[in-house]
């Protein structure tokens, strides 16, 4: 019997409402230790540091149970997060004796996960194998095959003759498939035609459908906070194709309803595009937050504005240049403004209760903006952004380099601000009023917006070379970005990938498409090499819970035309050539001899969940064999919509002193460089990736999963994807008391977050 049916059925067999709770809450539990129980066995010798804590499995062996679900306070590492990144080989009886364990292993990219242009996960396989006998025992064999394959068995991909030992697979690029090894008359063989020995399936195939229709009666006494709170709220909208979970109708945020207020729209000035500002040492710029007038597909709604645009002002400087930013604050919010990666001085960072007092409504406050270093930054609110940046209070920074050929040459530069919006029929759906909600997952919209609108577009001539500056701008996020032809076959365009967040990269590098993570840029080239329309789609695998199955999510997020005409310049020579920067590997040689050393610093990334409603806990039980590294997509809106910080505790946890979040107590002097290992807690109640950033310094990423990265670039935000371990070697070389936090909006609101000291040295 299916695992869906056993769970309904056997929530069935016990009458009454409180019966049925238990039955639901038991066979929950229970459902996920049948998934995820590993066999014991030999352990295999060799076996990478990935997998090294990894029960082998084998035929002759007895289940044992493993620990019995997601905690709901904080971690448990009594289990490593092998079961994402190594999958267990089962013996056949042909195979009997044998046992294996295959990696999962992360593939280098220049960005922090590796995905296909439409977004599947790319792993670089690696299998250590036991017992395997001599294939000629088993009949008239030679060698031994492994192979990939979906769950439905088509295609079959082979990946190489295998022996006892270590053995390299390469790449799988599927998001459920299974690993079989058969004996067969020969390695050059093109087809599986042989016995099977041993087989494996990948850890995503460990999701699967399950019937929420057994958890109606216990929803239906859900807690809901809107009736005792006073507000009223409106269900927000349902994922297209996904209907709203049974049971959540009774189920509202703990906390009131925020919404714009004001008497008429139509009275407030329309918003309209970005201006360039462009700014010289000494210069100064008005910079006003208030209330405008927007329209974005048909819907005419209150939102908020820097100077009446949408996004706010660019503002574009030379490098080293000092500015000054007058802000005067016309929203019904108190705010600020943080200026994203710049390594200004310590007192203009923009952080309330640290740096600064939040600046009241009808208040103004005076920023003095030094700019280091040349690249792309962004600006916005440190205060409720959750909100404030939603209702769109962000704006670019262009730093120019003081070298005229830092760059390669191109025809034209674009700069790109990524941003999602969720809109209801009124306008905006309502945020928290005392404390964000979304706090699970963080606020996905349903409008993907480029520059502030639905539909970007660019005119270009045959042949241009174009240079993009992006920002993730979203509260929550994570983008896969691809230029595609419109007019013949699907084609991705080439993307050179030049820069990150705080300059270009040791070594320029193709990619077949680009993940950009909340808060984080990224600086391309592409070239549009003939006549026609190019479109600017975001492709990633969302998740659909209740059937435990991967399907695309496909949007476009603007259009490119290619027309006839002669170009002043074809770059077309200078973009096929790949440049190495000499001027950044000579930057990070000074570092170099401390990438070994030993690690300074832990922080572990976890979560702790108090009171959710039943029908919330249920799911998450189920939901913690779900597996991607990436939430790509907000399927759950009920779910996330329902959870605030009441109830969800984002957690950065120091594991030598067991500090958590603000009780965190990092001391450091101007001139330290520090090794910090980064965990992502498989074992927290709802694991997910979580862009870190840290103010007024830079860093390296100098590995993740154990795969060193062999083209470095200064970071200030990097992305950690579920279960993963990142390095990073971090330059203090800005005093100050300085924040480090989740960039996902509502993670940041619900306590993930800490500050850190960096004092003068001592005379």
């Amino acid at each position: 019997m299916p695992l869906s049916r056993l769970h309904l059925a056997a929530a069935s067999w016990l009458p009454g409402r409180s019966n049925r709770r238990l039955g639901g809450a038991l066979l929950g539990v229970i459902a996920v230790l049948v998934l995820v129980t590993p066999v014991l066995a030999q352990s295999i010798p060799g076996v990478s540091a990935l997998c090294a804590g990894r029960p082998v499995v084998s035929g002759q062996s007895k289940a044992t149970p493993r620990e019995e679900g997601p905690s709901r306070r904080g971690s448990r590492f009594s289990r490593p997060a092998s079961d994402l990144h190594c999958l267990d080989l089962l013996a056949t009886a042909a195979g009997e004796g044998a046992s294996g364990i295959v990696e999962l292993g992360r593939v280098r990219t220049p960005f922090g996960t590796a995905v296909t242009p439409d977004g599947r996960q790319v792993y670089d396989l690696t299998a250590w194998l036991a017992g395997l006998p001599d294939p000629r025992t088993l009949g008239q064999y030679a060698a031994y095959v492994a192979w990939a394959t979906t769950p439905v068995l088509e295609p079959m991909v082979k990946l190489g003759e295998v022996r006892n030992g270590r053995n390299t697979l390469g790449r799988v690029e599927f998001n459920k498939f299974m690993i079989l090894i058969t004996a067969e008359a020969s390695a050059v063989v093109a087809e599986r035609t042989g016995p099977l020995v041993l087989r494996g399936r990948s850890p995503s195939m460990l999701m699967e459908g399950h019937d929420l229709l057994a958890q109606v009666p216990a929803a239906l006494r859900a807690v809901g906070g809107g009736a005792d709170v006073g507000g009223r709220w409106s269900m927000p909208p349902a994922y297209p194709g996904i209907p709203m979970l049974p049971g959540m109708a009774g189920v509202t945020p703990t906390t009131s309803p925020l919404l714009l207020s004001v008497d008429s729209v139509r009275s407030l000035p329309l918003a309209g595009p970005r201006q360039v500002i462009h700014l010289g040492n000494g210069g100064t710029l008005d910079l006003e937050a208030g209330m405008v007038q927007r329209r974005v597909r048909g819907r005419t709604f209150a939102m908020l504005a820097f100077n009446r645009q949408h996004p706010g002002p660019l503002i574009a400087v030379p490098e080293s240049a000092t500015v000054f930013v007058n802000l005067m604050n016309r929203t019904p919010f108190p705010t600020t403004i943080h200026w994203h990666g710049v390594r200004l001085d310590n007192r203009f960072d923009g952080v309330p209760g640290v740096t600064q007092d939040p600046v009241q409504p009808g208040e103004t406050f005076r920023y003095q903006v030094f700019f280091p270093d040349a690249g792309i930054y962004w600006y916005h609110p440190h205060h409720r952004e959750d909100v404030q940046q939603e209702l769109g209070l962000y704006g670019n920074m262009l730093v120019e380099s003081r070298r005229h050929d830092y760059y390669s040459p191109v025809n034209r530069e674009e700069v790109l601000m990524l941003d999602d919006l969720l809109l209801g029929e009124a306008g905006p759906v309502a945020f928290g009023a005392e404390r964000a909600n979304y706090a699970l997952m963080g606020r996905f919209g349903n409008v993907l917006l480029v520059n502030g609108q639905p539909e970007y577009g660019l005119e270009v001539r045959r042949g241009e070379v174009v240079r993009f500056y992006l920002t993730n701008v979203s509260n929550t996020r994570t983008f896969n970005l691809t230029f595609l032809s419109q007019d013949a076959e699907p084609l991705e365009l080439p993307i050179k990938v030049i820069g990150s967040d705080i300059g270009k990269f040791e070594r320029e590098t193709w990619a077949e498409s680009m993940v950009l993570a909340p808060a984080e840029r990224y600086i391309v080239e592409v070239r549009f090499p003939q006549l026609g329309t190019y479109a600017i789609v975001n492709r990633v695998q969302a998740i659909d819970h209740r059937t435990g199955g991967f399907f695309a999510e496909v949007t476009e997020l603007g259009r490119i035309e290619t027309v006839a005409g002669p170009l002043e310049h074809d770059h077309g020579v200078a973009f096929e050539a790949l440049r190495d920067n000499a001027d950044v590997q000579a930057d990070i040689d000074r570092y170099r001899g401390q990438f070994d050393g030993p690690v300074d610093h832990e922080l572990i990334l976890s979560l702790e969940v108090d009171s959710l409603p039943y029908v919330t806990e249920q799911v998450m039980l189920w939901d913690w064999v779900y597996f991607n590294p990436v939430e790509w997509a907000g399927t759950m809106p009920m779910i996330n919509w329902a959870t605030t910080g009441r109830e969800v505790r984002w957690i950065l946890r120091d594991p030598r002193t067991g500090a958590e979040n603000d009780d965190i107590d990092w001391g450091f002097t101007v001139g330290d460089v520090v090794k910090i290992r980064i965990t992502n807690d498989r074992n927290a109640f709802h694991a997910m990736q979580h862009p870190l950033h840290l103010h007024g310094q830079r860093f390296l990423v100098l590995e993740q999963d154990g795969v060193e990265n062999d083209n470095l670039v200064w970071k200030d935000t990097v992305l950690l994807p579920t279960g993963s371990t990142t390095d990073i070697l971090l330059e203090l070389s800005n005093p100050g008391r300085w924040m480090a936090h989740c960039h996902i909006s509502e993670h940041l609101e619900s306590g993930m977050k800490f500050v850190f000291d960096v004092e003068e040295p001592r005379q």
